[in-house]
């Protein structure tokens, strides 16, 4: 699992928009945008290729969730997706941590 870190951003923010629940694309791109308060947006292209490898890599797959409009797909987080956030929540709390300490802040 840990050679599945860092996360590039765009991984790690669609893993947690789907950490809670199921999502499709544009819900996805929605809570990424609101999430980061504006300062990532995920374009279509990007999303897209992303979530074709987070399914090739196991940490996410098509979920049985119907959604209103038949063509949107939805996608939900799997439990390695989820340990995958938590130990990349873990590295990036280290980091702040040890800069914390060496700048004394």
């Amino acid at each position: 699992m840990r050679d599945m870190l860092p996360l590039t951003e765009a991984f790690y923010y669609i893993l947690v928009s789907l950490y809670a629940s199921p999502a499709h694309g544009y819900g996805m791109m929605q809570d990424v945008e609101r999430m980061s308060g504006g300062r990532v947006k995920i374009g279509a292209g990007t999303l897209y290729t992303a979530l074709n490898n987070l399914l090739k890599k196991g940490l996410i797959v098509p979920s049985d969730e119907v959604e209103a409009d038949s063509r949107r797909k939805t996608y939900a987080i799997t439990t390695l997706g989820k340990q995958v956030v938590m130990a990349e929540m873990e590295r990036m709390e280290e980091l702040l941590r040890n800069g914390r300490r060496v700048t004394q802040l």
